[in-house]
């Protein structure tokens, strides 16, 4: 098969974006001709090698603006087109109403959600379905900004109506049918583990609890930090991340804290090769959680909250999942898994397990 990929930039970056770059590496490896059309090039080498690649203006836009799409599908006549990571409702609106096959895989909660990926302002798991002007005001504080976020979010959602959708996990599912999408249109495929190193061990005397992420108050950094306290492992916390939570907890100057930064993919499993036990305590609703199928991967325990898509591939309560919320579950997970070696995810997330459940879903559609 011929196929075109859009996505908003060509990066290493993010869970989204090594998610992309395995599926494009896995079908130049299956013999299919590959495109990849981006907004916004980050990061050039990071397109896998047989990828030809291409970029088109207006394709990381965040809000509606115009894209010719046309001249390169003209040109390409792919057998099938696969958005990823574009939130852009006219270029989705364009892919719906090409007659050739396309699909979108929806990574995250911008198509449903406007706000902070269904966490209230208040502190709480949203539950509302989809977006309401009226309900969703109390997330904004700029009350014309948050119309204006409800009134985009209502024109993506809108535009996937034409589109055959994957999501990562059975509550991304959960939430576009809340949201008003025809269950029908919606195949739960989670991503794999793709881009590890996994040569690299680590010595002993450097071992750790683990915090991976942006370091964003939705991913709850500001709770592993206490979690980690109250756990009191004579361990240290360390942080593979960056994001604005690191300036304002002042993570640099905790005691017993050590702050490593964004850390390049392919040097990311010597990092989990330190922990003892990776710390997930999500405050939104995660959509999958790839950090926590990583470090199972690689044999590193997961005390996690509850969150969203987490339970789609954690082990369960007797291995560390905990209630939402509950600081003190999730310390005592922490201490209880310090150490423990963890079973490795079943086949189910083999790569070639679900490229051919992708390349199945291709074909119906072709």
């Amino acid at each position: 098969m011929r196929l075109l990929h859009l996505t908003d930039r060509l990066s290493q970056r993010g869970g989204a974006d090594w998610h992309l770059l395995g599926v494009l590496a896995a079908q130049v490896g299956g013999g299919h001709e590959v495109h990849l059309a981006v907004g916004r090039i980050d990061d050039a080498a990071a397109a896998p090698r047989g990828v030809t690649l291409h970029r088109l203006e207006g394709l990381d836009a965040r809000e509606e603006r115009p894209v010719d799409l046309r001249p390169l599908a003209d040109r390409l006549a792919p057998t099938l087109i696969h958005v990823h990571n574009v939130v852009n409702p006219a270029a989705l609106h364009w892919v719906a109403r090409q007659p050739r096959p396309g699909l979108m895989t929806v990574q995250d909660h911008r198509a449903f959600c406007p706000g902070r990926g269904r966490w209230t302002a208040a502190g709480a798991p949203c539950t509302r379905p989809g977006p309401d002007r009226a309900a969703c005001a109390a997330c904004f504080d700029d009350p014309a900004y948050g119309a204006a976020m409800v009134a985009l979010t209502a024109a993506r959602l809108e535009a996937l109506g034409g589109l055959t959708l994957t999501v990562l996990s059975r509550y991304m599912q959960e939430q576009l049918t809340a949201a008003g999408v025809a269950a029908g249109q919606i195949h739960v495929i989670p991503p794999f583990v793709h881009g590890l190193d996994t040569a690299t061990a680590a010595t002993a005397d450097s071992r750790c609890v683990l915090f991976a992420g942006r370091l964003v108050a939705g991913k709850g950094v500001a709770e592993a930090l206490e979690v980690w306290r109250r756990a009191g492992l004579a361990l240290p916390l360390v942080f593979a991340g960056t994001g604005p939570e690191r300036n304002r907890l002042r993570l640099d100057e905790q005691p017993g804290c050590e702050v490593l930064g964004w850390i390049p993919h392919v040097r990311l499993a010597a990092v989990y090769r330190r922990a003892v036990v990776l710390v997930l305590p999500c405050r939104w609703q995660e959509p999958f959680g790839i950090v926590g199928l990583e470090a199972l991967t690689l044999g590193v325990p997961v005390a996690a909250w509850d969150s969203g898509g987490v339970r789609d591939w954690h082990p369960g309560a007797a291995s560390g999942l905990v209630p939402w919320g509950d600081l003190e579950g999730l310390a005592r997970a922490t201490r209880e898994l310090a150490g423990r070696r963890a079973l490795a995810p079943s086949g189910s997330f083999s790569r070639a397990a679900l490229m051919a459940r992708l390349e199945a879903l291709y074909r119906s559609l072709v």
